[in-house]
């Protein structure tokens, strides 16, 4: 449990304790109370809200339906306390403060890391809480509240979030720099029938946009392999004579030493994957999150 918990009342911090523990027991040994302490203030929070906030299996006990949105509801809390803290020592000259930021893998890889090194040299003293997840996930935990800032891919556009930025990519097949297809020039993904190729896995937004290369051929294909990270597409592409479909985000150190060759595919049915970076729409950011967002725009506004 988080050390800031202490604010809530005695009823909702050893409710905390028992979902994050599964247990009375084991609640009360982290708190370091005897059981029947815990038990009583479940019992009484129950009691007052007139719902059942566990359920018991075998010897522990897990979340009620209602439980679950108690605790959600409770840790959003406590996160907005974080963030009033935050503000309250920028106020104080203290400089500091916290971003959640949520990235696909592509984007992590330099991008995000060149924004945060320039954005820590303006502010040093902002912690930042980075996740990596998929395009979906990312979305979803700025539309929780869960992260204050998403980067992703999309071929569609985010309903419900607000655009920061955002840019359209062309697709291309990447393959090694000793690769037969390597010095030929206006690639179709006709041309690629045959060869083995590795893709992108299902719920990838680069995977959504080959659909519509994909199905007319797919009899014709040669999949060696579907994988959901860019750092193992282009490891595998590296060392064998497959080829991938990416983006130039993310592979760009590959490209610059000479490891790989990124060819834009030219069929004109292929979609672009467009990069987007969200907030939550409806939240007042924090002094910190709007640097950084400011941050975002200056730095990777079109000229």
């Amino acid at each position: 449990m988080r050390a800031d918990a202490s604010i809530l009342s005695t009823a909702f911090r050893y409710f905390l304790a028992v979902a994050d523990a599964g247990s009375i027991r084991a609640a009360a040994r982290e708190l370091n109370i005897v059981s029947s302490a815990v038990n009583r203030q479940i019992l009484l929070l129950e009691e007052n809200l007139g719902i059942r906030l566990f359920d018991r299996v075998g010897r522990g006990l897990r979340l009620s339906e209602a439980g679950a949105l108690l605790a959600r509801q409770v840790r959003e809390t406590l996160d907005r306390f974080d963030d009033v803290v935050s503000e309250l020592d920028t106020l104080r000259g203290l400089k500091r403060g916290r971003i959640r930021i949520a990235s696909v893998e592509s984007l992590a890889v330099e991008r995000v890391p060149d924004l945060l090194a320039e954005f820590w040299r303006r502010h040093p003293g902002i912690e930042v809480v980075l996740t990596l997840a998929g395009a979906e996930e990312v979305t979803r935990l700025v539309d929780e509240g869960r992260a204050d800032v998403g980067f992703a891919f999309s071929t569609h556009p985010l309903e419900g979030l607000r655009l920061v930025h955002e840019e359209a990519h062309r697709i291309g097949a990447l393959m090694a720099a000793d690769h037969p297809l390597a010095e030929q020039d206006d690639l179709a993904f006709a041309d690629l029938l045959g060869r083995p190729l590795i893709l992108p896995a299902r719920g990838m937004s680069l995977r959504a946009a080959l659909e519509t290369l994909l199905d007319p051929v797919r009899r014709d294909l040669q999949v060696r392999a579907e994988v959901n990270s860019l750092r193992l597409m282009s490891a595998l592409v590296r060392r064998t004579a497959s080829i991938g479909f990416l983006t130039r985000v993310g592979i760009e150190r590959e490209l610059r030493d000479g490891e790989l060759v990124w060819k834009p595919l030219a069929d004109a049915a292929l979609p672009a994957d467009r990069l987007m970076v969200v907030s939550r729409i409806g939240v007042i950011p924090s002094l910190a999150v709007a640097a950084f967002t400011d941050l975002v725009e200056e730095r990777w506004r079109l000229p």
